[in-house]
């Protein structure tokens, strides 16, 4: 332990593999698609409805994530994962098809570095040679959960976001040279600036964002200039703008080149999308397509990811309350004797 809610991991456990599953409208529009490992020709993905469409993502990216490790299912110890569906019944759903010892973790969009965090511990305690870590989204059943049905064609204003329909999972397993290794990470607050507008979530998780990298930088000691990049999850375009000025405004000064952000970064600049992209999905899908590779491939060698998360619920907003929300980080380091 480094300080309050920054971890230091000795062990160094790494994350030997990563894959991605994602939808039609992502393979044709997503600036990553080509890092991509799988697609389904409709949201549906061959099941009879979106939510178990959903759940079919993460077995499959689950599955490409065995196979890319060279893993069989039964050499899994835990599956750790989440999704924004009541209850998170998309991942319950694959868990019990997995078969694997599962812990539910929600984040919101924050759980593909709360699941790394939790990963990362289980394997630091010896717990785990291979664990499963990761989180989804799926586009219609998110909107229909927290907004309203596609069909009813409601207009958005240009801060909202458009829910990815992406699965991204990682295999943590013990320290092996030549792959990425989780060094230290910051485990989020849950930050609360009285917004309430659901389609504005990327200004309502600027301020959570904000205070997870002064606190990891401030835990471990670290300055922006140690890092390659230092990648948010899905503020998409209006909250990235205000993360920076809030750094910039407390002396935190970062060249604009490292600043990076999955949502205002994943569709490109396609006006179609609003803000940006978001969803539980999209920094899971960044992160464990492009990210991953440009560790291994030697363009990176030292990244901060922030995944930010808002803590809303269908109830919440409908009884008008604000909107808290969290971001937990990760820092990740590549390996000694490394792929090129």
């Amino acid at each position: 332990m480094v300080a309050r809610g920054v971890l230091s991991f000795s062990g160094r456990p790494s994350i030997r593999s990563a894959a991605v599953a994602a939808g039609p409208l992502e393979k044709k529009k997503s600036r990553f698609a080509h890092l991509f490992d799988q697609f389904y020709d409709s949201e549906l993905c061959g099941e009879e409805t979106n939510e178990k469409a959903h759940s079919r993502m993460i077995e499959d990216a689950c599955g490409l994530v065995l196979e890319k490790a060279e893993a069989m299912p039964a050499d899994a110890d835990f599956l750790l994962c989440g999704d924004l569906v009541n209850q998170m019944t998309p991942s319950n759903f694959a868990a019990a098809n997995l078969h694997l010892p599962y812990i539910g973790l929600f984040s919101a969009c924050a759980t593909s570095v709360s699941s790394l965090i939790a990963a990362a511990l289980l394997t630091e305690a010896g717990a785990s040679r291979l664990t499963l870590a990761g989180s989804s989204s799926q586009h219609n059943a998110i909107e229909r959960q927290f907004r309203y049905p596609i069909e009813y064609g409601f207009q958005k204003g240009p801060t909202a976001q458009w829910t990815v329909t992406a699965a991204g999972f990682a295999a943590v397993t013990p320290n092996e040279p030549g792959y990425p290794e989780i060094r230290h990470a910051t485990v989020g607050r849950s930050v609360d600036y009285g917004l309430t507008d659901p389609l504005n979530m990327g200004a309502a998780m600027a301020p959570a964002a904000f205070d997870t990298l002064n606190r990891h930088l401030s835990g471990t000691g670290n300055t922006p200039d140690d890092y390659d990049a230092i990648i948010t999850g899905d503020l998409g375009s209006v909250g990235s703008s205000l993360f920076r000025n809030m750094a910039k405004d407390e002396g935190i000064e970062v060249k604009r080149s490292k600043w990076r952000d999955a949502g205002e970064e994943f569709y490109g600049d396609d006006p179609s999308f609003f803000a940006g992209a978001s969803g539980a999905g999209c920094s899971a899908a960044v992160y464990f397509s492009d990210v991953f590779k440009r560790l291994m491939d030697g363009e990176y060698r030292r990244v901060l990811l922030i995944a930010t998360g808002a803590l809303l619920s269908p109830l919440s907003f409908q009884q008008g309350d604000t909107i808290p929300c969290t971001a937990h980080s990760v820092e990740l380091v590549m390996g000694e004797g490394g792929e090129s």
